[in-house]
């Protein structure tokens, strides 16, 4: 489904009216508004299949706490970071240690200034915000995947079993490589949503990968999102 759902911000207020809107020129615009709409867009109904009315979709630890409280972040050990790369829009999305691989296609806002969402119908593709930087730019590079759609299991399903040092690979349309460690892994709350915190500048090229998480409540969606927190370790 679509990322507009009209509901305004997570406080209960915002929205596109009166809102800045991120640039068109791939470079980061005011993230608090981004995080708003992003993570409405990210708030996908659950499929219909067995297997999905089971144990659902792996969580990070403690990822089902009432609260929604974070999990799972860890400091990065000290490595070399390459130097930043230039712009390039990613194609390709890997992450080997649970088998997600995906390609990938640009996501934007649509007529109302809402976060668009890969399409529903391609449950295997994800979707580069391009709002944000491109992956090996510096700053921090967003992907988003749905976790499962009506007809079951989508893209980033498996998102939140990933672990600290995993790799996270993103094949660029320049034929470069954007290789990517794993550092944090996390479910965060819907409401009060630490969008500066998740998308801050870190002075180096980073990547979030988000999907839905949490509790799945009655009102057919996630309360909260799994966050996976990445910085850049290798070019090939």
């Amino acid at each position: 489904m679509g990322l507009s759902d009209g509901t305004g911000g997570p406080d209960g207020t915002g929205g596109p009216d009166g809102t800045t809107q991120p640039d068109r020129t791939g470079r980061r615009g005011a993230w608090g508004v981004i995080a708003v709409v992003l993570l409405i867009g990210v708030h996908l109904v659950r499929g219909g299949t067995g297997d999905l009315q089971g144990a659902g979709p792996p969580q990070p630890l403690a990822a089902a706490a009432p609260d929604g409280t974070r999990a799972g972040v860890a400091a990065l050990a000290p490595v070399p970071v390459p130097p930043p790369l230039p712009a390039s829009p990613p194609v390709r999305v890997r992450v080997p240690a649970v088998r997600i691989d995906a390609p990938v296609t640009a996501v934007g806002l649509d007529p109302d200034g809402w976060i668009e969402a890969p399409p529903p119908e391609d449950d295997r593709l994800a979707g580069w915000f391009t709002g944000a930087v491109t992956p090996g730019e510096r700053g921090t590079a967003v992907v988003v995947g749905h976790v499962d759609t009506p007809g079951g299991r989508a893209v980033f399903y498996d998102l939140g079993a990933v672990g600290k040092g995993h790799r996270v690979e993103i094949a660029r349309r320049d034929g470069r490589t954007a290789v990517f460690a794993v550092y944090g892994v996390e479910v965060v709350p819907k409401e009060g949503f630490p969008a500066e915190r998740v998308y801050g500048d870190a002075g180096v090229p980073e990547l979030r990968l988000i999907t839905c998480g949490g509790t799945f409540t009655e009102e057919g969606g996630y309360a909260g999102n799994v966050v996976v927190s990445a910085r850049l370790v290798e070019v090939r």
